[in-house]
């Protein structure tokens, strides 16, 4: 009676034996999940599996040229403008001298002539056309040697042509960036060598500046990998800050991180991190802990869709083709040891922490309703004697 009693009763979640009875149990366990005690080795493997930090995808792709933002690429569009002694193949006044010697009158040339070219773009294969100079490659190339380049081929039809090249929109040397900035845009390189937290300041800066710079996360693509982390460990850590590349792309993402804490502990609720790292012991001591009287600390769990990459290195059977597989990482508190460990153990956003309850507390719950029915029958019994 008493244990049908006690299994009558309701309760906050599963002991630790229901945990692992149902994750033994494929009727139960649909989801394929595993149960894994944290250990020194999974912390390692999971430090090792981290995303890619900027300062790798920097090591991996190195600058050519670290001090050079200017040279010429397809997309650009270029002023030129052409200085030439006497009548130039460009000024106005060749024609007009010209119509002049056929008509007989004399004309004064002048000492010199300027002609600014409409915009000229480089096109997909990186070549202009100039007239009187045809076709030229200038992809790769800085303003000066596109300059030069250009005054080669009219050595021999202008007098001493000297050309003058700038860059008006300049799209071979910029950055994408889009996301929860003020002003989402194309931002040009220059060779000052711009860094992360610089094009985002070009961009504008975050578009709520009320929230924490820990809840914005950067994503940083280049040559096909992408690598994020948070806005705040940029600023705190500057080989983090790496100077930016032609064709990359930052996306500047709002996105709170929290947590969420179920069973035997000091709240049930959803917990938003506020520092860029948060490990597992600080996420249980905000929650208020387990519970004295209710929990198990040989049990507490959480609940995790992780890489699957790392369940492959667990050793644990996981779909080829899933990029994630719940997994459920085991503390066992009552050794202290693993104090230790819960510090080294990093949350990631949209964990679940869940505390299992003791075995013994239906029974306990069970003998306070006892108690809560019998004693005031105790109480009106005394008083009638």
């Amino acid at each position: 009676m008493l244990l049908c009693g006690c299994n009558a009763l309701p309760d906050s979640g599963p002991t630790e034996y229901q945990v692992n009875r149902a994750q033994r149990d494929p009727k139960k366990n649909t989801m394929g999940y595993g149960i894994v005690q944290v250990s020194p080795e999974l912390i390692a493997l999971l430090d090792n599996e981290a995303p890619p930090r900027f300062s790798s995808l920097d090591a991996d792709h190195p600058l050519t040229h670290p001090t050079r933002n200017d040279t010429v690429g397809p997309g650009d569009i270029l002023q030129i403008s052409i200085y030439e002694i006497g009548s130039g193949l460009f000024s106005p006044s060749s024609s007009s001298m010209a119509a002049a010697s056929a008509s007989g009158t004399n004309a004064t040339p002048t000492p010199s002539t300027t002609a600014s070219l409409p915009p000229v773009s480089v096109d997909g294969s990186g070549i202009i056309e100039i007239p009187f100079a045809g076709q030229i490659p200038v992809a790769g190339l800085t303003t000066s040697q596109v300059a030069q380049a250009v005054t080669d081929r009219l050595k021999q039809k202008s007098q001493a042509p000297q050309v003058v090249v700038r860059i008006l929109s300049d799209i071979a040397n910029s950055v994408m960036v889009y996301g929860n900035v003020r002003q989402p845009s194309r931002v040009p390189l220059t060779p000052n060598r711009e860094r992360i937290l610089d094009v985002i300041a070009l961009a504008g800066g975050e578009t709520h500046t009320e929230q924490a710079d820990a809840d914005y996360v950067v994503q940083l693509t280049r040559n096909g990998q992408v690598a994020e982390m948070p806005l705040q460990v940029i600023e705190n850590d500057p080989d983090q800050n790496i100077v930016m590349q032609a064709g990359d792309r930052i996306q500047l993402t709002l996105r709170p991180r929290s947590y969420t804490v179920f069973g035997a502990s000091g709240q049930v609720t959803q917990i938003q991190f506020r520092t860029p790292v948060l490990t597992m012991a600080q996420a249980i001591s905000r929650a208020g802990g387990p519970i004295d009287t209710r929990a198990d600390p040989n049990a507490v769990y959480l609940f995790r869709f992780e890489n699957a990459g790392v369940l492959r290195h667990l050793g644990m059977a996981v779909d080829q083709n899933a990029a994630t597989a719940p997994v459920v990482y085991q503390l066992d508190m009552m050794n202290p040891s693993n104090y230790f460990l819960a510090q080294k153990f990093r949350m990631q956003d949209r964990d679940l922490i869940y505390i299992a309850n003791s075995s013994s507390n239906k029974f306990y719950k069970f003998f306070g309703l006892i108690s809560t029915i019998i004693a005031p029958g105790i109480t009106a019994a005394w008083i009638a004697k």
